[in-house]
Protein backbone atom coordinates (compact mmCIF):
# COMPACT_ATOMS: atom_id res chain seq x y z
CA UNK A 1 0.00 0.00 0.00
CA UNK A 2 1.60 3.78 -0.70
CA UNK A 3 -0.18 6.98 0.26
CA UNK A 4 0.76 10.43 -0.54
CA UNK A 5 -0.12 13.01 1.38
CA UNK A 6 1.09 16.63 2.31
CA UNK A 7 2.02 17.71 5.91
CA UNK A 8 1.21 21.27 7.25
CA UNK A 9 1.32 22.52 11.31
CA UNK A 10 -1.28 20.73 12.78
CA UNK A 11 -1.81 20.18 15.70
CA UNK A 12 1.34 1.31 36.68
CA UNK A 13 2.71 -2.15 36.57
CA UNK A 14 3.76 -2.78 33.26
CA UNK A 15 4.10 -6.16 31.56
CA UNK A 16 7.71 -7.36 30.68
CA UNK A 17 9.38 -9.89 28.37
CA UNK A 18 13.15 -9.85 27.90
CA UNK A 19 14.83 -6.74 29.89
CA UNK A 20 17.85 -5.36 28.18
CA UNK A 21 20.81 -4.00 29.43
CA UNK A 22 21.22 -0.36 29.93
CA UNK A 23 23.93 -0.33 27.54
CA UNK A 24 22.11 -2.65 24.46
CA UNK A 25 21.49 -1.08 21.41
CA UNK A 26 17.55 -0.34 20.74
CA UNK A 27 15.57 -3.03 19.50
CA UNK A 28 13.10 -2.55 17.25
CA UNK A 29 11.06 -4.19 14.70
CA UNK A 30 11.55 -4.30 9.97
CA UNK A 31 10.25 -3.18 6.14
CA UNK A 32 6.51 -3.93 5.68
CA UNK A 33 3.66 -2.33 5.04
CA UNK A 34 3.16 0.88 4.65
CA UNK A 35 4.84 3.78 2.41
CA UNK A 36 4.40 7.14 2.64
CA UNK A 37 5.35 10.52 1.39
CA UNK A 38 5.40 13.63 4.25
CA UNK A 39 5.68 16.96 4.73
CA UNK A 40 8.39 17.35 7.28
CA UNK A 41 8.45 20.89 8.28
CA UNK A 42 7.37 24.39 7.30
CA UNK A 43 10.34 24.33 5.26
CA UNK A 44 8.68 22.19 2.40
CA UNK A 45 11.21 19.00 2.31
CA UNK A 46 9.19 15.49 2.31
CA UNK A 47 10.20 12.54 3.71
CA UNK A 48 9.10 8.93 2.70
CA UNK A 49 7.96 7.14 5.90
CA UNK A 50 7.19 2.97 5.45
CA UNK A 51 6.62 0.17 7.62
CA UNK A 52 5.93 -1.11 10.43
CA UNK A 53 8.90 -3.23 9.83
CA UNK A 54 9.52 -6.28 10.77
CA UNK A 55 12.19 -9.10 9.90
CA UNK A 56 16.03 -9.38 11.20
CA UNK A 57 16.97 -10.87 14.56
CA UNK A 58 16.45 -7.43 16.40
CA UNK A 59 18.42 -5.94 19.29
CA UNK A 60 16.81 -5.48 23.17
CA UNK A 61 16.66 -1.79 23.79
CA UNK A 62 17.43 -0.36 26.91
CA UNK A 63 14.13 -0.09 29.27
CA UNK A 64 11.60 -1.23 25.77
CA UNK A 65 11.85 -4.75 25.61
CA UNK A 66 8.35 -5.38 27.55
CA UNK A 67 5.17 -7.01 26.81
CA UNK A 68 2.62 -3.56 25.56
CA UNK A 69 -0.08 -5.55 24.81
CA UNK A 70 -1.14 -6.17 28.60
CA UNK A 71 -1.03 -2.41 29.45
CA UNK A 72 -2.84 -1.36 26.45
CA UNK A 73 0.40 -0.37 24.07
CA UNK A 74 2.05 -1.56 21.41
CA UNK A 75 5.46 -1.03 19.71
CA UNK A 76 6.29 -0.55 16.40
CA UNK A 77 9.09 0.53 14.20
CA UNK A 78 9.25 2.51 10.59
CA UNK A 79 12.10 3.78 8.38
CA UNK A 80 12.24 7.36 7.53
CA UNK A 81 13.68 8.24 3.81
CA UNK A 82 14.29 11.64 2.06
CA UNK A 83 16.76 14.40 1.17
CA UNK A 84 17.76 16.50 4.38
CA UNK A 85 20.14 19.63 4.34
CA UNK A 86 22.36 21.74 6.31
CA UNK A 87 22.67 24.48 8.29
CA UNK A 88 24.83 27.72 8.55
CA UNK A 89 25.11 30.35 11.13
CA UNK A 90 24.82 33.84 9.82
CA UNK A 91 26.22 36.71 11.30
CA UNK A 92 28.23 36.81 14.57
CA UNK A 93 26.17 33.93 17.22
CA UNK A 94 26.13 35.56 20.83
CA UNK A 95 25.84 33.95 24.25
CA UNK A 96 22.19 34.83 24.60
CA UNK A 97 21.34 31.80 22.35
CA UNK A 98 19.50 33.80 19.92
CA UNK A 99 21.08 32.86 16.17
CA UNK A 100 20.28 33.19 13.16
CA UNK A 101 20.80 30.26 10.24
CA UNK A 102 20.31 29.29 6.84
CA UNK A 103 20.12 26.51 5.02
CA UNK A 104 23.41 25.45 2.83
CA UNK A 105 22.88 24.83 -1.02
CA UNK A 106 22.12 21.17 -1.34
CA UNK A 107 20.81 18.40 0.21
CA UNK A 108 21.92 14.59 0.82
CA UNK A 109 19.71 11.54 0.72
CA UNK A 110 19.09 9.59 4.27
CA UNK A 111 17.25 7.13 5.36
CA UNK A 112 16.99 6.49 9.58
CA UNK A 113 14.24 4.64 11.88
CA UNK A 114 11.95 5.82 14.07
CA UNK A 115 10.22 3.74 17.67
CA UNK A 116 7.01 4.04 18.21
CA UNK A 117 5.27 3.71 21.30
CA UNK A 118 1.78 4.39 21.53
CA UNK A 119 -1.68 3.32 23.14
CA UNK A 120 -3.67 0.75 21.31
CA UNK A 121 -7.15 2.22 21.59
CA UNK A 122 -7.34 6.19 20.40
CA UNK A 123 -9.26 6.98 23.07
CA UNK A 124 -6.56 6.29 25.57
CA UNK A 125 -4.67 8.96 23.93
CA UNK A 126 -4.15 12.40 25.50
CA UNK A 127 -2.81 14.04 22.88
CA UNK A 128 0.92 14.16 23.30
CA UNK A 129 3.73 12.49 21.44
CA UNK A 130 7.19 12.83 23.24
CA UNK A 131 9.98 12.84 20.79
CA UNK A 132 13.33 11.60 21.89
CA UNK A 133 16.70 12.36 20.48
CA UNK A 134 18.45 9.26 21.18
CA UNK A 135 21.84 9.32 22.92
CA UNK A 136 24.84 8.33 20.97
CA UNK A 137 27.77 8.98 23.37
CA UNK A 138 28.18 5.16 23.42
CA UNK A 139 27.89 4.45 19.95
CA UNK A 140 24.99 3.71 19.67
CA UNK A 141 21.41 4.97 20.42
CA UNK A 142 19.81 5.10 23.88
CA UNK A 143 16.33 6.47 25.22
CA UNK A 144 17.50 8.33 27.82
CA UNK A 145 14.70 10.07 28.85
CA UNK A 146 12.67 7.33 28.12
CA UNK A 147 14.20 5.35 30.60
CA UNK A 148 13.82 7.50 33.44
CA UNK A 149 9.91 8.36 32.15
CA UNK A 150 8.77 5.45 30.77
CA UNK A 151 6.43 5.23 34.00
CA UNK A 152 4.22 8.34 33.60
CA UNK A 153 4.79 8.37 30.10
CA UNK A 154 2.86 5.34 29.78
CA UNK A 155 0.60 6.78 32.93
CA UNK A 156 -0.69 9.38 31.07
CA UNK A 157 -1.64 7.83 27.86
CA UNK A 158 0.70 10.02 25.56
CA UNK A 159 2.88 8.34 22.77
CA UNK A 160 6.07 8.15 22.53
CA UNK A 161 8.61 8.07 19.45
CA UNK A 162 12.17 7.62 19.50
CA UNK A 163 14.55 8.95 16.71
CA UNK A 164 17.94 7.62 15.06
CA UNK A 165 18.74 10.72 14.23
CA UNK A 166 22.79 10.72 14.00
CA UNK A 167 25.08 8.85 11.75
CA UNK A 168 26.03 6.72 15.10
CA UNK A 169 22.93 4.56 14.39
CA UNK A 170 22.26 4.45 11.43
CA UNK A 171 25.92 4.14 9.66
CA UNK A 172 28.06 1.96 9.08
CA UNK A 173 29.62 0.44 12.44
CA UNK A 174 26.00 1.04 13.94
CA UNK A 175 22.56 -0.75 13.21
CA UNK A 176 23.03 -1.46 9.61
CA UNK A 177 26.16 -3.61 10.74
CA UNK A 178 24.58 -4.95 14.12
CA UNK A 179 21.57 -6.63 12.27
CA UNK A 180 22.13 -5.91 8.14
CA UNK A 181 19.07 -7.77 7.45
CA UNK A 182 16.86 -5.46 9.50
CA UNK A 183 18.70 -2.32 9.21
CA UNK A 184 20.87 -3.06 6.14
CA UNK A 185 19.37 -0.24 3.74
CA UNK A 186 19.56 3.01 6.99
CA UNK A 187 22.07 5.40 5.57
CA UNK A 188 23.47 8.72 6.84
CA UNK A 189 25.18 11.58 5.20
CA UNK A 190 26.77 12.80 8.49
CA UNK A 191 25.84 14.26 11.64
CA UNK A 192 25.18 17.78 10.12
CA UNK A 193 22.23 16.64 8.90
CA UNK A 194 21.03 15.52 11.85
CA UNK A 195 18.70 18.72 12.82
CA UNK A 196 16.72 18.28 9.46
CA UNK A 197 16.32 14.63 10.10
CA UNK A 198 15.30 15.66 13.57
CA UNK A 199 12.79 18.20 11.91
CA UNK A 200 11.47 15.37 9.47
CA UNK A 201 10.93 12.50 11.92
CA UNK A 202 8.48 15.40 14.39
CA UNK A 203 7.02 17.08 11.10
CA UNK A 204 5.59 13.30 10.02
CA UNK A 205 3.89 13.12 13.37
CA UNK A 206 1.53 16.42 11.90
CA UNK A 207 0.85 14.90 8.33
CA UNK A 208 -2.07 12.83 7.86
CA UNK A 209 -1.59 10.26 5.90
CA UNK A 210 2.06 9.72 8.02
CA UNK A 211 0.77 10.26 10.85
CA UNK A 212 -1.86 7.65 10.36
CA UNK A 213 1.27 5.36 9.57
CA UNK A 214 2.95 6.08 12.40
CA UNK A 215 -0.09 6.66 14.57
CA UNK A 216 -2.63 5.00 13.67
CA UNK A 217 -5.93 7.05 14.21
CA UNK A 218 -4.26 9.41 16.95
CA UNK A 219 -3.55 12.50 16.06
CA UNK A 220 -1.25 14.01 17.98
CA UNK A 221 -2.17 17.56 19.45
CA UNK A 222 1.38 18.21 21.31
CA UNK A 223 4.69 17.65 19.99
CA UNK A 224 7.41 17.57 22.55
CA UNK A 225 11.09 17.08 21.73
CA UNK A 226 13.58 15.48 24.51
CA UNK A 227 16.88 14.94 24.78
CA UNK A 228 19.85 14.02 27.38
CA UNK A 229 23.52 14.78 27.29
CA UNK A 230 25.37 14.80 24.55
CA UNK A 231 21.60 14.56 22.64
CA UNK A 232 20.86 17.93 24.95
CA UNK A 233 23.48 19.74 23.39
CA UNK A 234 22.67 18.97 19.71
CA UNK A 235 18.73 19.65 20.88
CA UNK A 236 20.46 23.28 22.60
CA UNK A 237 21.38 23.95 18.93
CA UNK A 238 18.80 23.00 17.57
CA UNK A 239 16.41 25.07 19.65
CA UNK A 240 18.68 28.16 19.50
CA UNK A 241 19.11 28.21 15.40
CA UNK A 242 17.13 25.39 13.63
CA UNK A 243 13.78 25.68 15.24
CA UNK A 244 12.89 29.43 14.28
CA UNK A 245 12.97 27.94 10.42
CA UNK A 246 11.66 24.55 11.32
CA UNK A 247 9.00 25.36 13.42
CA UNK A 248 8.07 21.81 14.40
CA UNK A 249 7.94 21.05 17.82
CA UNK A 250 5.82 22.54 20.71
CA UNK A 251 7.78 22.46 23.50
CA UNK A 252 11.68 21.41 24.44
CA UNK A 253 13.12 19.01 27.91
CA UNK A 254 16.84 19.32 27.59
CA UNK A 255 18.46 17.26 30.43
CA UNK A 256 21.65 16.89 31.55
CA UNK A 257 22.50 19.83 29.32
CA UNK A 258 26.52 21.23 30.20
CA UNK A 259 27.99 24.68 28.02
CA UNK A 260 28.69 22.97 25.22
CA UNK A 261 26.86 23.86 21.58
CA UNK A 262 26.98 22.10 18.86
CA UNK A 263 27.99 23.16 15.87
CA UNK A 264 25.43 23.76 12.91
CA UNK A 265 27.40 22.56 9.82
CA UNK A 266 30.99 20.34 11.13
CA UNK A 267 32.57 20.24 7.48
CA UNK A 268 32.32 24.15 6.56
CA UNK A 269 34.63 26.56 7.18
CA UNK A 270 32.32 29.13 6.29
CA UNK A 271 29.81 29.20 8.84
CA UNK A 272 30.58 31.28 12.46
CA UNK A 273 31.42 29.06 15.79
CA UNK A 274 28.87 29.05 17.63
CA UNK A 275 29.88 29.82 21.58
CA UNK A 276 30.52 27.62 24.34
CA UNK A 277 28.59 28.55 27.39
CA UNK A 278 25.52 29.99 25.11
CA UNK A 279 22.19 29.94 27.00
CA UNK A 280 18.64 29.00 25.39
CA UNK A 281 17.44 32.02 23.38
CA UNK A 282 14.86 34.14 25.79
CA UNK A 283 12.70 34.96 23.18
CA UNK A 284 10.83 31.49 21.94
CA UNK A 285 7.35 31.38 21.32
CA UNK A 286 7.81 27.59 23.00
CA UNK A 287 8.35 26.84 26.36
CA UNK A 288 11.66 24.71 27.20
CA UNK A 289 12.59 22.99 30.86
CA UNK A 290 16.27 22.51 30.95
CA UNK A 291 16.89 19.91 34.16
CA UNK A 292 19.85 19.51 35.56
CA UNK A 293 21.68 17.15 38.34
CA UNK A 294 24.90 18.17 40.66
CA UNK A 295 27.39 16.89 38.19
CA UNK A 296 25.88 18.83 34.80
CA UNK A 297 26.15 21.78 37.37
CA UNK A 298 29.03 21.88 38.49
CA UNK A 299 31.18 19.63 36.31
CA UNK A 300 30.32 20.17 32.58
CA UNK A 301 31.66 23.76 32.94
CA UNK A 302 31.55 27.45 35.16
CA UNK A 303 28.49 27.99 32.24
CA UNK A 304 25.97 25.31 32.52
CA UNK A 305 24.60 26.32 35.61
CA UNK A 306 23.89 30.19 34.19
CA UNK A 307 21.05 30.00 32.03
CA UNK A 308 18.40 32.15 33.59
CA UNK A 309 14.62 31.23 33.55
CA UNK A 310 12.85 33.29 30.98
CA UNK A 311 8.87 33.58 29.85
CA UNK A 312 9.25 30.22 27.86
CA UNK A 313 12.57 28.87 30.03
CA UNK A 314 12.78 27.06 33.73
CA UNK A 315 15.49 25.24 34.91
CA UNK A 316 15.21 22.91 37.25
CA UNK A 317 18.24 21.74 39.39
CA UNK A 318 18.01 19.19 41.37
CA UNK A 319 19.80 18.04 44.71
CA UNK A 320 21.21 14.53 45.18
CA UNK A 321 21.53 13.58 41.81
CA UNK A 322 24.18 12.85 39.00
CA UNK A 323 24.68 12.50 35.49
CA UNK A 324 23.65 8.67 35.41
CA UNK A 325 22.60 6.54 38.13
CA UNK A 326 21.53 3.27 39.84
CA UNK A 327 18.23 3.73 38.04
CA UNK A 328 19.59 4.41 34.48
CA UNK A 329 22.37 1.67 35.19
CA UNK A 330 20.28 -1.02 35.61
CA UNK A 331 17.20 -0.82 37.62
CA UNK A 332 15.05 0.86 34.75
CA UNK A 333 15.11 -2.25 32.84
CA UNK A 334 13.61 -4.18 35.76
CA UNK A 335 10.80 -1.25 37.39
CA UNK A 336 7.30 -2.51 36.62
CA UNK A 337 6.07 0.26 38.52
CA UNK A 338 6.29 -2.33 41.60
CA UNK A 339 7.89 -0.78 44.00
CA UNK A 340 10.82 -2.76 43.43
CA UNK A 341 12.67 0.15 42.30
CA UNK A 342 12.03 2.49 44.86
CA UNK A 343 13.23 0.03 47.60
CA UNK A 344 16.40 -0.85 46.05
CA UNK A 345 17.36 2.83 45.83
CA UNK A 346 16.12 3.99 49.10
CA UNK A 347 18.29 1.32 51.18
CA UNK A 348 21.67 1.97 51.26
CA UNK A 349 22.58 -1.79 51.96
CA UNK A 350 21.46 -2.22 48.20
CA UNK A 351 23.68 0.24 47.10
CA UNK A 352 26.32 -1.35 44.47
CA UNK A 353 29.02 -0.08 42.06
CA UNK A 354 25.94 -1.12 39.51
CA UNK A 355 26.75 -2.70 36.09
CA UNK A 356 29.80 -0.37 35.48
CA UNK A 357 31.29 -2.43 38.25
CA UNK A 358 32.17 1.22 39.52
CA UNK A 359 34.66 1.38 42.75
CA UNK A 360 32.03 2.98 44.64
CA UNK A 361 28.41 2.50 44.87
CA UNK A 362 26.30 4.44 42.46
CA UNK A 363 24.13 7.82 42.85
CA UNK A 364 20.70 6.15 44.27
CA UNK A 365 19.05 9.62 44.48
CA UNK A 366 16.26 8.87 42.45
CA UNK A 367 16.71 11.54 39.40
CA UNK A 368 14.05 9.95 37.50
CA UNK A 369 10.85 10.33 40.25
CA UNK A 370 11.99 14.15 39.33
CA UNK A 371 12.47 14.27 35.75
CA UNK A 372 8.56 12.34 35.50
CA UNK A 373 7.41 15.68 37.40
CA UNK A 374 9.43 18.16 35.25
CA UNK A 375 7.71 16.36 31.94
CA UNK A 376 4.19 16.79 33.67
CA UNK A 377 5.02 20.33 34.37
CA UNK A 378 6.28 20.68 30.63
CA UNK A 379 3.52 19.27 29.10
CA UNK A 380 0.79 21.47 31.04
CA UNK A 381 2.73 24.08 30.00
CA UNK A 382 2.47 23.36 26.19
CA UNK A 383 -1.39 22.11 26.17
CA UNK A 384 -2.68 24.85 28.85
CA UNK A 385 -0.33 27.77 28.20
CA UNK A 386 0.30 28.64 32.07
CA UNK A 387 4.08 29.07 32.85
CA UNK A 388 4.90 26.86 35.98
CA UNK A 389 6.71 28.27 39.10
CA UNK A 390 10.27 29.00 39.13
CA UNK A 391 12.69 26.67 41.15
CA UNK A 392 15.17 27.00 43.61
CA UNK A 393 19.20 26.56 42.01
CA UNK A 394 22.02 24.90 43.80
CA UNK A 395 23.76 26.67 46.12
CA UNK A 396 27.50 27.39 45.05
CA UNK A 397 30.88 28.34 46.46
CA UNK A 398 34.52 28.95 46.01
CA UNK A 399 36.09 32.31 44.52
CA UNK A 400 34.63 31.92 41.95
CA UNK A 401 31.61 30.01 42.77
CA UNK A 402 31.78 26.29 41.17
CA UNK A 403 31.40 24.16 43.22
CA UNK A 404 28.14 22.46 44.51
CA UNK A 405 27.81 24.21 48.86
CA UNK A 406 27.21 21.31 51.17
CA UNK A 407 25.99 20.69 54.59
CA UNK A 408 28.14 18.84 57.31
CA UNK A 409 27.10 15.87 55.99
CA UNK A 410 27.91 16.59 52.58
CA UNK A 411 24.61 17.04 51.31
CA UNK A 412 24.08 19.43 48.73
CA UNK A 413 22.39 22.73 49.28
CA UNK A 414 19.86 24.36 48.23
CA UNK A 415 18.11 23.14 44.54
CA UNK A 416 14.73 21.54 43.79
CA UNK A 417 14.46 18.93 47.18
CA UNK A 418 13.11 15.50 48.10
CA UNK A 419 12.74 13.53 50.64
CA UNK A 420 15.97 11.48 50.07
CA UNK A 421 18.41 14.58 50.26
CA UNK A 422 16.34 16.25 53.35
CA UNK A 423 15.27 13.14 55.55
CA UNK A 424 18.65 10.63 54.16
CA UNK A 425 19.95 7.54 54.94
CA UNK A 426 22.93 8.16 52.57
CA UNK A 427 24.62 11.34 50.56
CA UNK A 428 24.02 10.78 47.25
CA UNK A 429 26.41 13.41 45.65
CA UNK A 430 27.02 14.24 41.82
CA UNK A 431 30.43 15.55 42.48
CA UNK A 432 32.84 13.30 40.51
CA UNK A 433 34.15 11.22 42.47
CA UNK A 434 33.67 7.82 41.87
CA UNK A 435 36.15 5.56 39.45
CA UNK A 436 37.18 4.77 36.89
CA UNK A 437 36.90 7.98 35.17
CA UNK A 438 33.82 6.32 32.69
CA UNK A 439 31.85 5.71 36.60
CA UNK A 440 32.33 9.88 37.34
CA UNK A 441 29.30 10.44 35.65
CA UNK A 442 27.21 7.73 37.82
CA UNK A 443 28.09 9.74 41.39
CA UNK A 444 28.02 8.33 44.53
CA UNK A 445 26.14 7.07 47.46
CA UNK A 446 27.77 6.80 50.93
CA UNK A 447 25.66 5.77 53.72
CA UNK A 448 25.70 7.59 56.87
CA UNK A 449 27.18 5.81 60.16
CA UNK A 450 25.18 4.80 63.04
CA UNK A 451 25.76 7.74 65.22
CA UNK A 452 24.39 9.72 62.00
CA UNK A 453 21.67 8.00 62.45
CA UNK A 454 20.86 7.98 66.13
CA UNK A 455 21.12 11.73 65.97
CA UNK A 456 18.97 12.24 62.83
CA UNK A 457 16.29 10.02 64.11
CA UNK A 458 16.08 9.92 67.69
CA UNK A 459 13.23 7.00 67.51
CA UNK A 460 14.94 4.94 65.13
CA UNK A 461 13.24 3.80 61.52
CA UNK A 462 9.88 4.89 62.75
CA UNK A 463 11.05 8.06 63.12
CA UNK A 464 12.57 7.94 60.00
CA UNK A 465 9.60 6.87 58.29
CA UNK A 466 7.47 9.04 59.95
CA UNK A 467 9.28 12.41 58.31
CA UNK A 468 10.14 10.52 55.22
CA UNK A 469 6.38 10.65 54.69
CA UNK A 470 6.18 14.61 55.33
CA UNK A 471 8.82 15.39 53.08
CA UNK A 472 6.93 13.17 50.28
CA UNK A 473 3.60 15.28 50.83
CA UNK A 474 5.64 18.23 50.69
CA UNK A 475 7.49 17.38 47.26
CA UNK A 476 4.15 16.17 45.97
CA UNK A 477 3.08 19.60 46.79
CA UNK A 478 5.79 21.22 45.58
CA UNK A 479 4.96 19.34 42.22
CA UNK A 480 7.98 17.60 42.12
CA UNK A 481 7.59 14.18 42.66
CA UNK A 482 4.65 12.50 41.63
CA UNK A 483 2.04 10.69 44.01
CA UNK A 484 2.64 7.23 42.62
CA UNK A 485 5.89 7.85 43.07
CA UNK A 486 5.70 9.12 46.35
CA UNK A 487 3.31 6.17 47.29
CA UNK A 488 6.49 3.67 46.56
CA UNK A 489 9.14 5.17 48.57
CA UNK A 490 6.84 6.02 51.27
CA UNK A 491 5.90 2.20 51.06
CA UNK A 492 9.86 1.71 50.58
CA UNK A 493 10.45 3.80 53.77
CA UNK A 494 8.42 1.86 56.15
CA UNK A 495 10.13 -1.09 55.36
CA UNK A 496 13.85 0.17 56.69
CA UNK A 497 14.96 -1.05 59.65
CA UNK A 498 17.74 0.12 61.90
CA UNK A 499 17.83 1.17 65.58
Amino acid sequence: MVATCRAGRGVGALGRTRIGSTFAVLGVLVLCAVSCTAATSELGRHAEVRGPVTGGGGIAAPGTDYDYAPLGFQREEFLLAGKAVRYRAKGTPGSDGKWTAEERTGSAPFTTRVVVVRPSDPSKFNGTVYVEWFNVTGGFDVPVTWTMAHNEILREGAAFVGVTAQAAGASPGGLPTSDPARYGSLAHPGDEYSYDVFSQAGAALRDGASHKALLGDLRAERVIALGESQSAAWLATYVNAVHPLAKVFDGFFLQSRGDEAKQLDQSAFDSPELPFGAGIRADLDEPVIVFQSEYDVQLFGPDASKQHDSEKVRVWQVAGTSHVDAYTGGLAQQDLGDGSAEQALLDPHKASGGVSQCQRPVNAGGQHAVVMAALVDLERWVRDGKAPRHRPRLELSGHPPTAIARDAHGIALGGIRTPIVDVPLAVNAGDGTNAPATCSYFGTTVPLDRATLAALYPRGSADYAERFERAARKAVADGVWLQPEADRFVAAARHISFR
